[in-house]
């Protein structure tokens, strides 16, 4: 059984919905403050790569509609 101290809570008697509210709960917050969120040198090279890369050929890569359909989902 898990109590988190700030939320004085026992999470496991909280029901699946609830633990899923507070999960994205959770992640809204982090994400309305992202840019606390430093990044590694790796991840910026990462992402500079990629960028490079996308900007070298604007066409690499597949539209949402395409991955859908070779994964065979419907809307």
């Amino acid at each position: 059984m898990t109590t988190h101290p700030l939320l004085k809570v026992e999470i496991s008697q909280l029901s699946i919905a609830e633990r899923i509210q507070l999960a994205e709960d959770l992640w809204d917050s982090i994400l309305e403050q992202q840019d606390e969120l430093p990044l590694t040198d790796a991840q910026k090279q990462e992402l500079n790569r990629r960028l490079e890369r996308y900007q070298q050929d604007r066409i690499i890569g597949s539209t949402w509609e395409e991955v859908k359909q070779r994964l065979g989902c419907s809307q």
